[in-house]
C-alpha cells in the first residue's frame, strides 16, 4: 500500500474551507501519475490537513464530495483511496472521450478564433526541429501532448462539454502519460496532431472531428494490445 503525500500548498484563512480544499485536492490528483505504481494510493487526513493548514472537518467534506464524483473511494478500516480504473473501464474512457474530443474540435471550427487556434501549432514548434524531436525530450513532449488536448476542450467554448469531461481528463492525461514513450508513440502523435491542427486551421469540421477522434481510438487499440500493467 501507498501512502501519498499529494503536492498542495497551506490555505489563507478564509470562510469557505471546504470548496478551496476540495479545488486544492483535485487539483493534486489531477497533476499526479495515478498509474506510476502498481500499489494502492492511499491519502491520510492527517498529513493533508497538516499540509493544507486546515481542520480535518473541511478534509473529510472534500473527500466526500471527490468520492461522490469517482475519484475517490472510501474503503472501511482502511481509509480513503484514489480510484484508478482497469483496463476495461479505461477503454471505455478513451471510447467516450474520443467522441467528445471530436465534437470539440468541430466546435473550434465554428466558434475558435484564427489566434486560438494558431496557438495549438505554437505547442509543437520546437519539437518539429531535428535536436528536439519528441523522443529525445519525451517528459517536454508529454506535457505539451496533455496541454494539446486538454486546448482542445477549453478552444470549444462549451461549458457542459468541457465540465462532462473533466473527470475524463484526470484518467485520460494519466494514461497518455504513462503511454506516450512506448512503441514509438510520440513521433506518430506529433504527425497526428499537426494533421488536426491543419484541418482545425482550414475550418474543416468534418476532417477535424474525424482525425481528433482517430487519434484517440488509436491511443485505445495501443492499450488494448500493449498495456498490461492496468490489471
Amino acid at each position: 500500500m501507498t501512502v501519498l503525500k499529494l503536492v498542495v500548498q497551506p490555505l489563507e484563512a478564509e470562510p469557505n474551507f471546504r470548496d478551496r480544499a476540495y479545488t486544492a485536492l483535485k487539483q493534486a490528483i489531477a497533476s499526479m501519475d495515478i498509474y506510476a505504481t502498481a500499489n494502492p494510493i492511499r491519502l491520510e487526513e492527517r498529513q493533508l490537513s497538516a499540509d493544507l493548514a486546515i481542520s480535518r472537518t473541511p478534509i473529510r467534506e472534500a473527500l466526500n464530495r471527490l468520492e461522490q464524483e469517482g475519484l475517490v473511494r472510501s474503503v472501511p478500516r482502511r481509509g480513503v483511496f484514489i480510484v484508478r480504473k482497469t483496463k476495461r473501464e479505461i477503454l471505455d474512457i478513451i471510447a467516450v472521450w474520443a467522441a467528445l474530443e471530436g465534437m470539440a474540435a468541430r466546435l473550434i471550427t465554428v466558434q475558435a478564433s484564427d489566434q486560438e487556434i494558431a496557438s495549438l501549432r505554437q505547442m509543437f514548434v520546437e519539437f518539429l526541429t531535428p535536436d528536439h524531436e519528441p523522443r529525445l525530450h519525451i517528459d517536454e513532449y508529454s506535457e505539451a501532448n496533455i496541454r494539446f488536448h486538454q486546448a482542445i476542450v477549453n478552444l470549444s467554448a462549451n461549458t457542459l462539454l468541457i465540465a462532462t469531461m473533466e473527470t475524463l481528463f484526470i484518467h485520460m492525461r494519466s494514461i497518455r502519460r504513462r503511454t506516450i514513450g512506448e512503441s514509438d508513440r510520440a513521433a506518430r502523435s506529433i504527425i497526428d496532431h499537426m494533421h488536426i491542427i491543419e484541418a482545425l486551421e482550414r475550418r474543416q469540421s468534418e476532417r477535424a472531428e474525424l482525425l481528433v477522434r482517430q487519434h484517440s481510438l488509436d491511443l485505445a487499440s495501443h492499450v488494448e494490445r500493449h498495456v498490461d500493467y492496468l490489471d
